[in-house]
C-alpha cells in the first residue's frame, strides 16, 4: 500500500513540476516574444536610459519611477544647462516683467500657503507669431523659477498598443508631482490639444481626455507646484477646454521699431561693426520682422564679408586684410552695405513665395 501511495505521489510531485516547467517555458517565451517583436522596444530603452542619466545629473537618486514615467522623464531638462536667460531675450520687457511678477515670483516662493488668491497659475499660454521669443521665454522662466523642466515632446506620449498612450499622459503629471516644483512645457500645444470634433480619432481623444483629466488635478491641489506653459501661433485652434485650464495668456506679438532696435543691438553686442552703420535705419526696414527674421538678416550680412575674405584669398590680396589680422579679426567689421544687400535678398525671398517680383531697396 505504502509503494502505491509513493508511485501516486510522485506523478503528483512530477506532473506539477511538469505544468510548472512548462508554464514558466510559455511565459517566458511569450514575454521574450513580445519583447522582441515590440516595434518600439529600442526606443523605450532609449528613453529609460536617458531618463536614468538625467535623473543622476540633477541629483534625483531617491526617486522611483515606473516604465511610463521613465518615458517621460526622458524630456527632462536641466535648468542649470539652460544657456538663456531673460538678459537674452530683447524687446519684450514688458512681458518679462509682468511675468516675473505674476507668474515666476508667486510660483518661486509659493506664495499660495499664505494667500489663495497669491497662488501662481497652473497654466500659462504664449501666443503670437512664429520667431517671436515665445519659447526662449519658456526657458527662461524654467531658469528663473529654478524648476525642474519637462519640454514635453508628443512622440513620447504615444504608444502602438492600445491603452499605453493614456498611460503615458497620466505619466506627465505623477512625474513632475515625483520632482515638483516643475514646469512642462508643451510647444505647438495646438498640434496636440487642438479643437475636438466628432472625426477625432478614438486614441487621440483618449489621450486629450486622459490629459485634461489629470490636469484638472492640478487646479484642486494647493499644496502642489506645478505649472504648465504652452506656446502657439494659431490660438484659435487650442480647445476652449484647454484655454480654461491657461487663464493667463500673454501675446508675444512682432516687435516695434524701439524694440527692434534692441534686438539688433542684443544680437549685434558681440560683433566687430563699422562706423557706418544705422541700427534705428536697419530697424526701420525691418518692419514686418520677428525677432528670429532680424537674427537671421545679420546672419546673411555677415555672409557677404565672409565671401569678401575667400575672394580675397583666391586672388592673392590677403594684404587688405592685414591690419584686420593684426587687430585680432580676419572678418572685416560689418558695414551698412551688408545690411542693404541682405534685406534685398531677404525680401527677395519672401516675395518669391507670394509669386511677386521684390523691387531693391535704396
Amino acid at each position: 500500500m505504502q509503494l502505491r501511495e509513493r508511485e501516486i505521489l510522485a506523478k503528483i510531485i512530477s506532473l506539477v513540476l511538469g505544468l510548472g516547467v512548462s508554464f514558466s517555458i510559455t511565459y517566458f517565451g511569450v514575454k521574450y516574444l513580445t519583447k522582441a517583436l515590440d516595434p518600439t522596444r529600442k526606443d523605450k530603452e532609449k528613453s529609460k536610459s536617458k531618463a536614468e542619466r538625467l535623473m543622476r545629473s540633477l541629483g534625483l537618486k531617491n526617486v522611483e519611477l515606473n516604465e511610463y514615467e521613465l518615458c517621460i522623464a526622458s524630456n527632462l531638462v536641466d535648468p542649470s544647462s539652460i544657456p538663456i536667460s531673460w538678459d537674452d531675450i530683447g524687446g519684450l520687457d514688458d512681458i518679462i516683467e509682468d511675468l516675473k511678477d505674476t507668474v515666476i515670483l508667486p510660483f518661486r516662493l509659493d506664495l499660495g500657503r499664505e494667500s489663495s488668491l497669491a497662488q501662481p497659475p497652473k497654466g500659462v499660454l504664449l501666443y503670437g507669431p512664429p520667431g517671436c521669443g515665445k519659447t526662449m521665454i519658456a526657458k527662461a522662466m524654467a531658469k528663473a523659477a529654478e524648476a525642474r523642466f519637462i519640454n514635453l515632446e508628443m512622440s513620447s506620449l504615444f504608444d502602438k498598443w492600445y491603452g499605453e498612450s493614456q498611460k503615458r499622459a497620466e505619466a506627465v503629471f505623477s512625474v513632475a508631482r515625483k520632482l515638483q516644483p516643475a514646469i512642462i512645457f508643451i510647444d505647438e500645444i495646438d498640434a496636440f490639444l487642438r479643437n475636438r470634433t466628432s472625426s477625432d480619432h478614438e486614441a487621440t481623444a483618449m489621450i486629450k481626455t486622459q490629459f485634461m483629466s489629470s490636469w484638472d488635478g492640478l487646479m484642486t491641489d494647493e499644496d502642489c507646484r506645478i505649472m504648465i506653459v504652452g506656446a502657439t501661433n494659431r490660438p484659435h485652434d487650442v480647445d476652449a477646454a484647454i484655454m480654461r485650464r491657461m487663464p493667463s495668456t500673454f501675446e508675444i506679438g512682432l516687435p516695434s521699431i524701439r524694440n527692434r532696435r534692441r534686438i539688433l543691438d542684443l544680437v549685434l553686442r558681440s560683433e566687430n561693426l563699422s562706423d557706418n552703420i544705422d541700427l534705428y535705419r536697419i530697424a526701420e526696414m525691418t518692419k514686418t520682422f520677428s525677432g528670429s527674421d532680424l537674427r537671421e538678416l545679420c546672419r546673411q550680412a555677415s555672409v557677404f564679408r565672409v565671401r569678401d575674405l575667400v575672394k580675397s584669398y583666391k586672388n592673392g590680396s590677403s594684404d587688405v586684410y592685414q591690419s584686420d589680422v593684426e587687430s585680432g579679426h580676419k572678418l572685416r567689421p560689418l558695414a551698412m552695405e551688408d545690411f542693404t544687400k541682405s534685406m534685398d535678398k531677404i525680401k527677395a525671398s519672401k516675395m518669391a513665395h507670394l509669386g511677386v517680383q521684390a523691387e531693391p531697396l535704396d
